[in-house]
């Protein structure tokens, strides 16, 4: 691993202006990272990487850097880009395992943080690192969110966020597991203790329904709770996964993991029209999963699935749509079937909020930095903007909790 790190990063061209850093979200200063492991300064490579994104070490894992960082490099032009990922992972693990946080002073105000998803984890970090007095309550036993509870540990091993958890206990965060605002506790009871903000980052679990007959079948599941906690279900041998995103790609290779003999991803539209990425569907691939395409689930039986031909038409306005084709209904035999079509929020929190505003889709509703319409409570991340990537998430976060200190330090004065 250490060797073909160094030798890629000897690869890298020192760009006057790095493009790779241009196609990160959160703007990760990779050349002089680069350059400072080349001179033997690990610990502030990572800390200039930590400094700059919390969770640095879990985008190494999980980002699609063939759209972002290494799909900008000038190396890939015309050939392979520097493998950025494993530079970045490599030096960023290094550094948790040496890290010694700043401890806060507590002297800036309490923060509540409500989830502790990509988004709470960072502004955890971001206020602590301020000197605000921070707790996290997160309703599952452990951190982590969508990044413990909704990526297979082959994809992110759980002890990097097991790494990040004792980071936040040395600075001084506290962390209250188990606990879910919104039922036994509210917003107004945090408000009432002395919180003078509320961060919301409580993610998107509720999963999106089909809405056809058989959905209720024990032979059927939901992806998002699937992948909480896999071992405990007995899927049998042939498994079929109902949706085309980095999700449904997720399920069926971790069905493979678990016991499962065949997995079939079935889509409404063509290969090339998958949501999932090209990688992730590759990778789903070697594993075994083989892909039907142009199909849809009309309703499921206790058998298996009743599947139908799709086709693509454009409607007057020359839009492309997926439509059923008549008479093709046919049984699917498998023996458990997975929903993987999206998630959304779940109300639990707002319904128990007053003055909590929130979309059509039923996300939280905010400004460009976080502000929800009730004062001093603030959002980002998933419960904001849909499922999407971690460092999407810590680039939005990064601003609201600039927004957060400058309304609490607005209350001092």
């Amino acid at each position: 691993m250490s060797k073909h790190v160094i030798e890629d990063a000897m690869r890298c061209l020192q760009c006057r202006t790095p493009m790779c850093t241009k196609g990160c979200p959160v703007e990760t200063p990779i050349r002089e990272v680069i350059r400072l492991l080349l001179d033997s300064k690990i610990a502030e490579a990572g800390s200039m990487l930590f400094e700059n994104n919390p969770l640095s070490l879990v985008c190494s894992h999980v980002c699609p850097q063939e759209n972002q960082c290494e799909g900008h490099c000038v190396l890939g032009r015309k050939g392979s880009p520097v493998q950025i990922s494993a530079i970045e992972q490599y030096i960023s693990d290094y550094y948790l395992n040496i890290h010694k946080p700043h401890v806060s002073k507590r002297t800036r105000g309490k923060v509540a943080i409500v989830g502790s998803g990509p988004a709470g984890l960072t502004i955890a970090f971001l206020l602590s690192r301020r000197d605000f007095d921070v707790t996290i309550f997160e309703a599952n036993d452990r951190i982590g969110g969508v990044l413990r509870y909704g990526i297979p540990e082959f994809r992110l091993p759980r002890r990097v966020l097991d790494q990040l958890m004792d980071a936040l206990f040395a600075s001084g965060v506290r962390i209250r597991p188990n606990t879910a605002i919104g039922t036994t506790l509210t917003a107004d009871d945090l408000f009432r203790d002395g919180y003078q903000a509320i961060f919301l980052g409580t993610g998107v679990w509720r999963p999106r329904r089909l809405n056809i007959p058989g959905e209720s079948l024990g032979h059927v599941h939901y992806a998002i709770e699937y992948l909480r906690n896999p071992s405990v279900y007995r899927l049998g041998k042939t498994v079929a996964v109902i949706g085309a995103g980095n999700v449904a790609m997720d399920v069926a290779r971790t069905a493979f993991r678990q016991g499962a003999e065949e997995v079939y991803v079935i889509a409404r539209r063509g290969e090339e029209s998958l949501a999932a990425l090209p990688i992730e569907v590759q990778f789903a691939k070697i594993d075994g999963t083989q892909l039907m395409c142009y199909k849809e689930p009309v309703r499921f039986v206790d058998e298996g699935v009743v599947l139908a031909d799709t086709k693509l038409e454009r409607d007057e306005a020359g839009r492309e749509r997926v439509v059923r084709v008549p008479g093709t209904e046919n049984l699917f035999p498998v023996d458990s079937v997975i929903i993987a079509v999206g998630q959304g929020p779940r109300a639990v929190i707002v319904s128990s909020t007053q003055g909590i505003e929130v979309t059509e889709q039923g996300l939280v509703a905010v400004d460009e930095s976080g502000r929800t319409s009730r004062p001093g409570v603030f959002a980002s991340g998933d419960v904001v903007t849909g499922a999407r990537t971690v460092v999407e998430a810590v680039r939005l976060s990064k601003k609201v909790a600039a927004a957060i200190e400058e309304y609490i330090t607005s209350l001092a004065g």
